[in-house]
């Protein structure tokens, strides 16, 4: 992402006046990826003010940051994050949670400043900023529809990696936190969606960007808030612990899914992976095995029949003209899905791993990748019931696969070894993640390591 000019008073005084608040409070966000890293220093990209610092009202600044942190790993450029932040001379007790702390020195000295998107006045306004596209300081709105105005805005606390504010139960506005070159996926996916007639997702009805041309930034989407919807995730534990079948509403997914892919397909170029394409996809899954196994030892037992099985994908069971590769949602599970109360399924968040580059996020890749993600979290779901309800993921799989059939006319079971290995390239991600942050859950994807392997 290019340096940008600052649009405040003072630009080189500022970060240096916020660096010791924000290398306490940086850290502790959900959506900071740097965490066990310390932070060595901040390097200021841009600098806005959204409304005006001036007097003792509350002012919005709005700031592009890089992270300077210990790495060994072969990052071209520290992480730059997004931060919107609120200055005050004074914070109201219903903002105390929201306080990042009091700036020492500098053009803010004496100024509280805290995360603005906890303050309506302030999340209001960016609701009025997309209400009126146009460009502020290096800042640009756009939009696709006419917004009303005077929508109270609540920020949810359910995000992880980035931050959304619902406004009125009728839009929701998604910032993105890490921020890299590039169409953000889960604006350039939909916006292609919508184009091609596909009313499986949301259609983005404004966003905000930095930059220009192919590197331009997406900061934030704005789409229909679906309310009264329920995600995927919270409907198959409702269903298991009622002891209650979830084939009608996994079948019902699975045509959601392939009418999305279908929409990509026809949206956005396709291509063949064949010869060198296929080793290349085969090598990347057989190093993520190694480098897994290397972090979590437990794997290690199972590498040679787990390479197998990646193998078995540049095996001859590749069609003749190759794997047919596309744009894929890359990150499909049930808590990416959400269900009306009439039924109608729904696909969301399709902003991919965050953890991984834009460029990798993008890359075209057989639909099958998103068949095996959402199977595998048939079997996550399944694991959270006691005792463990094998046959009810099973059939649920089967349901999933069956509805996708019907409206693709390809059923993902008839390519078994190239889903066997996203299935499988799947559970070594799992893994890894379990073990760093939630180890009592690492026996699930083990189970399916165990299974994909053959030593089941």
């Amino acid at each position: 992402m290019p340096e940008t000019a600052s649009t405040t008073r003072a630009p080189a005084a500022l970060l240096p006046s916020l660096a010791p608040l924000l290398r306490e409070w940086l850290p502790r966000q959900r959506w900071f990826a740097g965490k066990g890293r310390p932070v060595t220093g901040f390097s200021l990209v841009s600098a806005t003010e959204l409304l005006p610092l001036d007097g003792t009202g509350p002012g919005l600044l709005h700031l592009l940051v890089r992270v300077e942190q210990p790495d060994h790993t072969a990052r071209p450029a520290p992480d730059c994050y997004q931060l919107l932040l609120g200055v005050r001379t004074a914070v109201p007790p219903r903002l105390g949670p929201a306080m990042i702390g009091r700036v020492r020195q500098g053009p803010l000295a004496g100024r509280a400043v805290y995360e603005g998107l906890c303050d309506p006045r302030l999340a209001d306004l960016l609701l009025e900023r997309l209400r009126t596209p146009g460009s502020l300081g290096p800042l640009r709105f756009e939009g696709t529809a006419d917004l009303p105005a005077a929508l109270a805005p609540r920020l949810l606390d359910r995000e992880q990696s980035n931050s959304s504010l619902v406004y009125g139960d009728a839009y929701i506005l998604k910032i993105f936190r890490r921020i890299g070159p590039g169409a953000n996926p889960d604006l350039e996916l939909p916006l292609a969606l919508a184009g091609a007639g596909c009313r499986r997702v949301p259609a983005p009805v404004a966003w905000f960007e930095t930059g220009e041309g192919p590197q331009a930034s997406t900061l934030g989407v704005l789409q229909p808030y679906l309310r009264g919807s329920r995600d995927g995730w919270r409907l198959a534990l409702e269903a298991l612990a009622a002891g209650r079948e979830f084939t009608a509403e996994a079948h019902a997914l699975g045509r959601a899914t392939a009418e999305v892919h279908t929409a990509l397909a026809a949206a956005l170029p396709t291509r063949s992976l064949r010869g060198a394409g296929t080793s290349e996809l085969v090598a990347a899954m057989v190093e993520r095995l190694e480098t897994a196994a290397q972090a979590v030892p437990a794997l290690v037992p199972y590498v040679p029949g787990l390479r197998k099985v990646f193998e078995a994908a540049a095996g001859p069971d590749v069609p003749a003209g190759g794997w047919r590769a596309q744009r894929v949602h890359g990150d499909l599970h049930l808590g990416q899905t959400l269900c009306t109360a009439d039924g109608a399924w729904s696909v969301i968040d399709f902003e991919g791993e965050p953890a991984q580059p834009l460029a990798e996020r993008c890359r075209p890749h057989p639909p099958v990748r998103d068949v095996a993600g959402m199977l595998r979290s048939f079997d996550y779901a399944a694991r959270t019931h006691q005792p463990w309800n094998a046959a009810w993921a099973a059939r649920c799989r089967d349901a999933y696969c069956a509805g996708y059939a019907e409206a693709s006319g390809t059923d993902p079971r008839s390519e078994p070894a190239l889903l066997r290995a996203y299935e499988t390239d799947k559970a070594v991600y799992e893994v890894v993640y379990e073990a760093r942050h939630r180890p009592d859950w690492l026996p699930v994807p083990m189970a399916a390591i165990q299974r994909l392997s053959g030593r089941s």
